[in-house]
């Protein structure tokens, strides 16, 4: 099972503290970013979601090495790209538990569809609460999170394609 909660209204809040923490340390050590987004469920007001703050640390691509030595430096754990081109995951130290933290290319498919998916679920409350069921019911019986992403697959095509993102268009 997957804990899929009711929208939290202090998720923005949460989120700004990361943001404000992640710019000092960036700005600190000289690395330039382009923007941090609250991207994920919890970017979205009224939607269900894991209570897991997801940050999109967006940079040029000559940042990437910078922006995740400064990561590294607050006590994360690279992990790779995990198969998501010009996108790399970060394990979040004790301190900052509930977050996934990405540095994320400037202009890539995966900041694209994290965007997409994030305004076009802010700006439809229908496919917003048709995507809420779809999370709930999969995160009831899913045994892992792999699973309970599969399970949600089908639903954030959708949203994709309805973000004008088609089959050519996500990743």
């Amino acid at each position: 099972m997957i804990l899929v909660v009711e929208y939290d209204p202090g998720w923005p809040l949460r989120f700004e503290q990361l943001r404000q923490q992640y710019a000092g340390a960036m700005a600190a050590a000289g690395v330039p970013v382009v923007s941090i987004e609250h991207v994920g469920s919890t970017a979205v007001p009224g939607l269900a979601a894991k209570p897991v703050i997801d940050c999109d640390i967006v940079v040029a691509g000559q940042d990437v090495a910078a922006a995740s030595q400064v990561l590294v430096g607050l006590g994360f754990t690279p992990e790779g790209t995990l198969g998501i081109p010009l996108r790399w995951a970060f394990k979040e130290p004790d301190h900052l538990a509930a977050t996934n933290t990405y540095v994320v290319v400037q202009g890539s498919l995966s900041l694209r569809n994290h965007l997409a998916v994030r305004d076009t679920l802010r700006a439809d409350p229908d496919l917003r609460e048709q995507y809420a069921a779809v999370k709930r019911r999969a995160g009831a019986v899913a045994a892992d999170i792999d699973e309970y992403g599969r399970d949600k697959n089908a639903m954030v095509q959708w949203i994709l394609a309805a973000a004008g993102l088609g089959a050519a268009g996500h990743g």
